[in-house]
């Protein structure tokens, strides 16, 4: 069997708390050897860091998400570092990105000048740490890219490595401007179950022009079920969905898909 890489699953959500290992083990009869699950807050990430200490192929990113950001001050920030130098009890290797970030414009549960300082101020993080960031846009696409480019502008001119391996923006639905700007900052684009959905049409189309180089895999689990379990709740198996529709649309083998966006993501998170 093929081996598949689910980049974004919230693990640490309550959707998953009666079931937690029933679900990690469909994941791997499904060939799910790798999965990343992002904090949105602090307790979320510190929660995201004890599964990836107990479960072998799960990893966690570790950020504060912009929907959370009227809550993020500095001792918040500062609690992030430390789960990932290894100066907490929480800390941890398997901490491998800064995320979920970025900038919320469509719920605007936190002001927009409250979104962008918590999202810069996590930027600098990760340039600290050398770690890439997962990025979450929701209607804010000029300034994420603004904001991107100034931060990947100052990693190259440092000569920061993080320069090669900036970060995913996760859930990706823009078209082929964004697709064009955001690879000429090597960052890569999370495909998630919205691909599987027969009126994402604007989506197909982009992901038969995209460079597989350029594509992660994920659930975004417990949301975002793909076709056919559309109204339930998510879960890392039904990656293998997103790997398949991936592959009908660009004509290729699941086989080929799932190696290409597993060794995407190994590069990218350094696992």
């Amino acid at each position: 069997m093929d081996f598949i890489t689910d980049t974004h699953c919230h693990l640490d959500f309550e959707a998953f708390d009666e079931d937690r290992d029933l679900v990690l083990a469909r994941a791997r009869q499904a060939g799910v050897q790798s999965i990343l699950n992002p904090g949105i807050d602090l307790s979320s990430s510190q929660k995201a860091v004890k599964l990836a200490k107990y479960y072998p192929e799960v990893y966690a990113a570790v950020g504060v998400h912009p929907n959370s950001a009227h809550d993020c001050h500095d001792e918040v920030l500062h609690s992030i570092y430390m789960l990932v130098t290894g100066h907490s009890m929480d800390a941890h290797p398997k901490v491998k990105a800064i995320g979920e970030i970025g900038l919320d414009y469509y719920r605007d549960r936190t002001p927009r000048e409250i979104q962008r300082r918590v999202f810069k101020d996590q930027l600098k993080l990760a340039q600290e740490l050398n770690l890439p960031v997962v990025i979450h846009n929701r209607q804010a696409t000029e300034i994420i890219l603004e904001m991107l480019g100034e931060w990947h502008e100052e990693l190259v001119a440092r000569g920061s490595p993080l320069a090669e391996r900036p970060g995913v923006l996760h859930s990706f639905s823009g078209d082929m401007q964004v697709v064009q700007q955001a690879i000429g900052m090597n960052f890569l684009l999370g495909i998630s179950g919205s691909v599987t959905y027969k009126n994402a049409t604007q989506l197909h189309k982009l992901i038969a022009d995209l460079p597989l180089e350029n594509v992660l895999v994920e659930t975004d689990a417990p949301f975002l079920p793909p076709h056919p379990h559309r109204g339930q709740r998510n879960e890392p198996a039904y990656v293998r969905g997103v790997v398949d529709k991936i592959a009908l649309i660009k004509g290729m083998s699941g086989e080929m898909v799932a190696e290409t966006t597993t060794h995407n993501a190994s590069r990218i998170f350094n696992w």
